[in-house]
């Protein structure tokens, strides 16, 4: 089981304590350079926006990757084989608006035509939610997960200077003081600790009795206000404090108005130069950009790709290229395509500064680094999983593969040609929405891809999983194994009723039947047994799932319903009751069941039009199940209502 941890926007330096762990940055050969990534924290991202906008201006694409506290907030919103596509959306969706954002990697490339090399200028931006305008905003939170804590500290994560350079809110003490400071070069007394009632009913004092003084609420160095006491000489001298007084605190508010917009800057950024945006396995990566700088998540992958292609017209994932060609899958040996096993394979001599045959000469690319002023051809910062670097690694597998793809640098074209490249169109907006269970995701649309993505996608579904033949049982007696849960439905249906059970937690299962009609079967057969007192039905098949009283059950689409709730339950059980699925059945809505599974054949027939086509014929496209039409069939307001 996995554990979460919460972190509430408000101090916490003693929460989260970690020592200060240093970036090492090693040199894998002699003939590589190491210096320290470019790391943008609050302190330098001003001058660091300013260069960043020449480089990304001039780039031919961006590379980008992220850092988050978790990925999962409860083990039953795993990616499972039986999540259909929307469900697939809702998981990440719910992953995205759970967990923060740490770290965000961006990194220019752009090519040289004089040195025939790539120029990068790789950026890491520390990012920690912090609440820069004080007011009825509620404070931020997000959840920790402790696996993605653990392997952000094993490659040293700096948890110190992410905390430190974020926000941190100023809570005065409940004790009153009045002390003595200097306030633009004049004596002046604070005041601090006093309710607004008190302070309201001093400065009607000081403004009906003392002609001489001047109450005045300056804007200080954090996030509250200073309350001041001060004297002036005359009336005019008054009216020209106050009148500062104002012009400070309008200058304060808008650089609290600007920070509080802190990196969305880079977002728009990236946005209006509508440079090809690269990333492997970046769906999540996209998802947590859109949810934390542009606004709420759609409630549908469709809606949501509508609007992320406003902002970002043209996304890469080097996954699905890495996948869909065969000729990159034989240089990683049909292998694991992670980020760090493709660019030490793909570009060996940018990840060690080795020579190596296996590719010619003509066809590695070169990138030289740029990080402020020092520049290397062979710069290795060994800092992997940094946001920074792994963006770099990123982009140099791109890059490496286009020129395996015989695409020519030299033409100087600008970004958008790039993308629009022939040699690329058929991967541009394709992302991995699941790459456990290969599922990806067209942008163009925000419907599945349903298509072969080459040797190293698991093709396993032995059985079709057909969404009209699934229940979903919950709440039953803790010691059934699956093993006998299954020899239940056997003995109950027939020995060969149920195709496949899946465990989504501990608590709750999937059960497969090879007929749709069964699901409707069951679950008036349960309420029938539960409803009934002949103490004959405690010799029934199904009595001991249906031991204690508490087991629940629901056809697919109330599956989706508790998927679709933002309440976070580590178990899936308690995030039933908690959503309201609490009656012990949920009977599915009367359907033409020959009609549903005519459509959904007949989608899993009709492959992609605009999806990643493989290189060699003898690969078969991977099935679709054209999920919109299916649910057409099976409303979830008539079930509800039913």
């Amino acid at each position: 089981m996995k554990k979460q941890l919460i972190i509430r926007g408000v101090p916490f330096l003693g929460t989260l304590r970690f020592p200060a762990l240093w970036r090492s940055f090693c040199c894998c050969s002699s003939s590589s350079s190491s210096f320290a990534i470019k790391n943008v924290t609050k302190s330098n991202f001003d001058s660091s926006l300013y260069d960043l906008r020449f480089h990304v201006r001039d780039a031919d694409f961006v590379a980008i990757d992220l850092e988050m506290t978790g990925i999962t907030s409860a083990p039953w919103r795993d990616s499972f084989e039986f999540d259909r596509f929307d469900i697939r959306y809702l998981k990440v969706k719910d992953s995205a608006e759970k967990f923060a954002v740490v770290q965000f990697g961006v990194c220019p490339f752009r090519w040289d035509t004089q040195k025939q090399s790539f120029v990068a200028h790789p950026h890491n931006f520390y990012i920690f939610p912090r609440q820069e305008i004080t007011g009825d905003i509620a404070p931020h939170e997000f959840l920790c997960q402790t696996a993605s804590i653990d392997f952000l500290a094993k490659y040293q994560f700096d948890f110190n200077m992410c905390i430190r350079e974020g926000y941190y809110c100023y809570v005065p003490g409940s004790i009153v003081r009045i002390y003595t400071i200097f306030y633009k070069k004049r004596p002046a007394i604070s005041l601090t600790g006093f309710t607004s009632r008190q302070l309201r009913l001093i400065q009607w004092v000081i403004r009906n009795h003392f002609k001489d003084l001047l109450y005045v609420r300056a804007s200080g160095h954090t996030s509250s206000p200073r309350h001041i006491i001060m004297y002036v000489e005359s009336g005019k001298d008054r009216d020209l404090q106050l009148k500062e007084v104002k012009d400070c605190t309008k200058k304060d508010a808008e650089t609290k108005i600007k920070a509080a917009i802190g990196f969305r800057h880079i977002i728009d950024l990236l946005s209006s130069e509508q440079k090809l945006i690269v990333g492997h396995n970046c769906f999540l990566d996209i998802a947590h950009i859109y949810k934390k700088f542009i606004g709420p998540l759609p409630s549908t992958s469709r809606e949501y790709a509508s609007s992320i292609q406003k902002y970002f017209p043209r996304i890469l994932d080097t996954k699905v290229l890495l996948n869909a060609n065969n000729f990159f899958q034989l240089i990683l040996k049909k292998s694991s395509t992670s980020l760090s096993r493709a660019f030490a394979l793909l570009c060996p001599h940018i990840a060690s500064g080795v020579n190596t045959s296996e590719l010619a000469d003509k066809r590695r690319v070169k990138v030289e680094v740029q990080v402020d002023e020092k520049r290397s051809l062979n710069w290795n910062s060994g800092a992997k999983h940094e946001a920074g670097y792994d963006a770099f690694m990123t982009g140099c597998v791109f890059a490496q593969a286009c020129s395996l793809l015989d695409i020519d640098f030299n033409n100087n074209l600008p970004a958008v040609h790039l993308a629009s490249h022939d040699k690329l169109q058929k991967y541009i907006n394709l992302l991995y929405l699941s790459w456990t269970n290969g599922d990806i995701i067209d942008l163009r649309t925000g419907e599945s891809s349903a298509v072969s993505v080459g040797f190293n996608i698991l093709k396993s579904r032995v059985e079709k999983v057909s969404f009209s033949n699934i229940v979903l049982l919950w709440g039953f007696p803790s010691q059934l194994k699956l093993s006998e849960i299954r020899e239940c439905f056997s003995k109950a249906f027939g020995s060969n009723s149920v195709t496949s059970i899946h465990s989504v937690d501990q608590t709750a299962v999937f059960i497969q039947f090879n007929k749709a009609e069964l699901v409707s079967h069951f679950l008036e057969l349960k309420e029938t047994l539960e409803q009934s007192n002949d103490p004959v039905l405690v010799l029934h098949p199904l009595a001991k799932i249906l031991e204690g009283g508490c087991t629940r059950a629901a056809d697919y689409e109330v599956y989706r319903e508790i998927c679709s709730s933002p309440i976070s339950k580590v178990l899936f059980a308690d995030q039933a009751e908690a959503v309201g699925i609490n009656g012990k059945t949920k009977l599915p809505e009367t359907v033409s069941v020959s009609n549903a599974e005519k459509q959904e054949e007949d989608a899993m027939r009709v492959p992609s039009d605009n999806g990643v086509q493989p290189d060699t014929a003898d690969e078969t496209a991977m099935d679709k199940l054209n999920t919109e039409e299916l649910d057409s069939f099976c409303p979830l307001e008539a079930q509800l209502s039913k």
